[in-house]
């Protein structure tokens, strides 16, 4: 599902930000990014979630050769891919049901076709009754609940994270995990950038170490 080849990044004139990543991801799988800070792993999901093109090497993501696709057919890419923020993102004046509902808002589909996806997923991730309730009345746990509810709704084939569990306490944040788990479960390819190793070791998944912008590691 994704190669990268020799993949360097940098921005405008600056140093490279990354250098010469080589991986593969095959669909379905679940990875952990890990990196100290400043080591590329938000420039790395740019990259991953297409809003940024490598200076150079290559990139293949759904059979397609990233570099030679236009602006449109890389919004279409897009759609395939979903995003958690670390700070939530979530819109102040709509409830949790409409902020979920949001992504299949703004591709057009009516009320009446995604209602009853939307509470269901809302049953699952545990927000069954606080679907009615705006974000400033959430948890900082069930912010980030419907946060992940809202990047899958879509059903995207791969699903992004940057730093999902890092404005929740380690209870709650092997709970996060875990639901990303029982979403790869269901085919979604995953991939979760943290610096929360302990974390890490209450799951058997492959990591990819990022030390200054290169690849150190990957299993």
């Amino acid at each position: 599902m994704i190669e990268f080849t020799n993949v360097g990044l940098r921005y405008g004139h600056g140093p490279e930000i990354l250098k010469d990543l080589t991986f593969r991801i095959d669909p379905g799988s679940f990875h952990f990014l890990t990196g100290p800070s400043g080591s590329g792993k938000t420039s790395l999901l740019k990259l991953l979630l297409l809003s940024l093109k490598p200076s150079r090497g290559s990139v293949t993501m759904f059979g397609e050769d990233v570099m030679r696709l236009d602006q449109d057919r890389l919004l279409q890419m897009r759609r395939h891919i979903g995003i958690v923020f670390q700070e939530f993102r979530l819109l102040d004046h709509l409830t949790t049901f409409e902020n979920v509902a949001l992504p299949l808002r703004v591709l057009g589909q009516p009320e009446s076709q995604y209602r009853a996806n939307v509470e269901e997923l809302l049953e699952w991730v545990g927000l069954g009754e606080r679907m009615d309730a705006h974000p400033a009345l959430l948890s900082g746990g069930e912010k980030q609940r419907a946060a992940i509810a809202r990047a899958v709704i879509a059903r995207p084939d791969i699903l992004l994270a940057d730093e999902p569990t890092g404005n929740v306490d380690p209870d709650l944040s092997l709970r996060l995990v875990t639901l990303f788990a029982e979403l790869n479960r269901t085919g979604t390819t995953i991939i979760i950038a943290t610096h929360e190793l302990p974390l890490l070791d209450n799951f058997n998944f492959p990591r990819m170490l990022l030390r200054d912008g290169e690849l150190a590691f990957h299993d």
